[in-house]
């Protein structure tokens, strides 16, 4: 399974504070806190989350509104974690998209197994079927043609598309230069080695932390190149 992306915003830092420790000692490492609604909208827009842990009550807008602007472009789940206790609030959460409504003060490791549950119920959901490769630093959708680095949708011309697609297909077996012409390119095409040589680099500038010393597409020297994803 994927890591999971959290989301949480609560205007007080001691309580997002709180929440990020407790989901860290529980493996959810992939988590960014925000005290803002405003801060929480640029995340929004920039990433997509697998889970939302949301306030209700922030000093420049709510967590009700930003759960409908969520539910625009996610069915992930969306929990409340807020001081407002009455079953009208309740209600209310509910109403905007809510998948659970937590008031404060809370129990850790009640907020944990729900997370863990929620998360995982969707994340299979999500993966169920879908023509996706997951290597850890980066992930490639092929059902929507895109490539995620780091948690972000980064764009990639179709010819690396094409390419990186082959490589994950093929894990760990070295493909040469012309298998690499002929199923990205096709037989009929003229394409010289300095053709694939900028392809790769290219590829390498996106996916590794440090293109010039890949950890996942290798050279093999007199042959070709691999996708390197298990420890050598």
């Amino acid at each position: 399974m994927e890591q999971a992306k959290i989301l949480v915003l609560d205007d007080e830092q001691a309580i997002g504070d709180m929440v990020d420790i407790i989901l860290r000692k529980e493996g959810f490492f992939d988590i960014d806190v925000c005290l803002t609604y405003h801060e929480a909208e640029i995340f929004i827009l920039e990433k997509s989350y697998d889970l939302y842990i949301l306030d209700i009550m922030l000093p420049d807008g709510t967590g009700l509104k930003l759960a409908e602007q969520i539910r625009k472009r996610s069915d992930a789940p969306i929990f409340f974690l807020t001081a407002k206790s009455s079953d009208a609030d309740k209600l209310r959460g509910f109403i905007h998209g809510a998948d659970d409504y937590i008031t404060k003060p809370f129990n850790p490791m009640e907020l944990a197994a729900r997370v863990k549950v929620q998360t995982s119920r969707y994340l299979s959901a999500v993966n169920k079927g879908r023509n996706r490769y997951d290597f850890g630093q980066f992930q490639l959708d092929v059902d929507a043609a895109e490539l995620i680095v780091n948690g972000v949708i980064t764009q990639i011309p179709g010819k690396q598309f094409h390419l990186l697609k082959l490589f994950c297909e093929h894990p760990n077996q070295v493909l040469s230069k012309e298998q690499l012409y002929e199923a990205v390119w096709g037989l009929d095409s003229f394409i010289d080695d300095n053709t694939i040589t900028v392809h790769i680099r290219r590829l390498r500038e996106k996916i590794e932390i440090d293109p010039s010393s890949p950890n996942y597409l290798k050279t093999v020297r007199g042959i070709g190149y691999k996708l390197q994803t298990e420890g050598e």
